[in-house]
């Protein structure tokens, strides 16, 4: 019978599963551990921890990736329904199948133990055969979640690739379109970096989250996109526009939300709204909309600070840089008016990382 019962269990479950399955034998008896692990061992499995104390079994657990725990009920110290206890409290996706083995015959037990968190129960003096198929079901069953899991974290892996892969693209054409901006607009790509480094520092101080803030850092040069759109005529123009001209002009936040609208994601979205935003003023008076106060997106009203502080204290082929003192006094004479109060309150309190930007990102032959 046990010739037939080993060709059985290997046939159903795989001599090579067999030997790799890492049993746990929790009993306080010695006699019915060297019992168990004999049978075990008998039939492939070989990779097996026992212990006769009960407290050892959630160390040892944390320790190993056991398949299958044949747990007592009747113990020392700690009781079978105490040890499934403190392993459910773990809250392990994890988690082996428990198979109770023991003395105990009456049903209360039983389903107590079940109720508890076992999968199966085997009473004691077990039959060989019996255990041997319950232990090679549970098995089964383990070993096919196991590789479930595995195949899952390969898949959520491979998605996570993809999705990466996906931003990075974004974020190139994010970038290039951004470049292509700048060449159009005769400005430099150390403005972009001072800029868009500049906001990621109001954000932060705003309290936009890390994520938030990383979107924000590779959004904000696409403010100015929109310029693509604009004549020649009219964008290079060294002398003061004429009103109609302004007005083509300030076409150029519309135009940046078009370009870069059409795609849901969020770096994406969120360089449209910039692009769309960053010339509206707290008082209302700005452009597109006219949009007054906190209708104003947070992203826009950081960029609009960030963008003009940056172009007010850097040189331009038409203008010379402004000292920071007359950079700040008109940061603080638009308050409320151009910039909202609390970004006002931001920037001066983050001035000392604002200007190690300014330092660190300066253009070649102007570092302070």
């Amino acid at each position: 019978m046990n010739e037939g019962v080993m060709e059985l269990h290997s046939s159903r479950l795989g001599l090579t599963d067999a030997l790799a399955a890492k049993i746990l034998l929790v009993d306080d008896e010695p006699a019915n551990i060297k019992l168990l692990d004999r049978t075990l061992g008998t039939f492939g499995y070989q990779n097996i921890i026992t212990t006769t104390d009960p407290r050892s079994v959630l160390g040892l657990f944390q320790q190993h990736p056991f398949d299958l725990i044949i747990l007592d009920l009747n113990m020392p110290y700690l009781d079978g329904f105490e040890v499934m206890r403190q392993l459910h409290e773990l809250g392990r996706l994890d988690m082996p199948p428990i198979l109770i083995l023991t003395a105990q015959h009456d049903q209360e037990h039983r389903v107590r133990a079940l109720r508890g968190g076992a999968h199966d129960y085997v009473t004691k003096p077990f039959a060989v055969d019996e255990l041997l198929a319950r232990v090679r079901n549970l098995l089964q069953v383990q070993l096919y979640q196991k590789s479930i899991r595995g195949r899952n974290q390969l898949l959520e892996e491979r998605v996570r690739e993809r999705t990466r892969e996906l931003y990075d693209t974004r974020l190139q054409i994010v970038r290039r379109l951004g470049r292509a901006a700048e060449f159009r607009d005769n400005e430099t790509g150390l403005h972009i970096v001072r800029m868009s480094k500049m906001s990621v520092v109001l954000g932060e101080a705003s309290g936009l989250s890390s994520a938030e803030c990383e979107l924000l850092l590779n959004a904000s040069p696409m403010h100015d996109i929109g310029k693509i759109g604009i004549p020649d005529q009219i964008l290079l123009k060294p002398g003061k526009l004429e009103s109609n001209e302004w007005e083509i002009m300030k076409t150029h936040t519309t135009i940046g939300a078009e370009i870069l609208s059409g795609d849901d994601s969020e770096l994406l979205s969120m360089a449209r709204i910039i692009a769309l935003c960053h010339h509206e003023k707290w008082d209302g008076s700005g452009y597109p909309h006219g949009l007054v106060g906190e209708n104003i997106p947070l992203v826009g009203r950081i960029v609009a600070l960030a963008d003009v502080f940056d172009a007010l204290t850097s040189e331009r082929p038409y203008k010379k840089a402004w000292p920071l003192d007359a950079a700040m006094q008109y940061v603080e004479d638009n308050r409320g008016k151009h910039f909202d109060p609390r970004l006002v309150d931001l920037f001066q309190t983050s001035l000392p990382d604002i200007l190690t930007i300014k330092d660190q990102f300066a253009e070649p032959g102007h570092a302070d």
